[in-house]
């Protein structure tokens, strides 16, 4: 015996009406969710946060600092 898949459609249309609904929500939902948001234009409010070690580090040693810093917190 073989199954044929029914479609969505089909599918809902066996629901009750409430659950109908809340398919229909949900959907909505994912729509909302994957529809484009405006850029927004990149803030640079983190520039300079390490101003006072540049002094201490070279901008490489620093990247190895930053690497230990995030491996430290694992």
């Amino acid at each position: 015996m073989q199954k044929t898949a029914k479609s969505l459609e089909e599918v809902v249309k066996e629901l009750p009406p409430d659950l109908q609904e809340e398919v229909r929500d949900f959907a909505n939902f994912l729509l909302q969710k994957r529809a484009a948001r405006p850029r927004r234009k990149p803030k640079f409010d983190w520039a300079r946060g390490l101003k006072e070690l540049r002094d201490k580090y070279t901008s490489v040693e620093l990247q190895h600092r930053a690497s230990e810093w995030r491996t430290d917190k694992q």
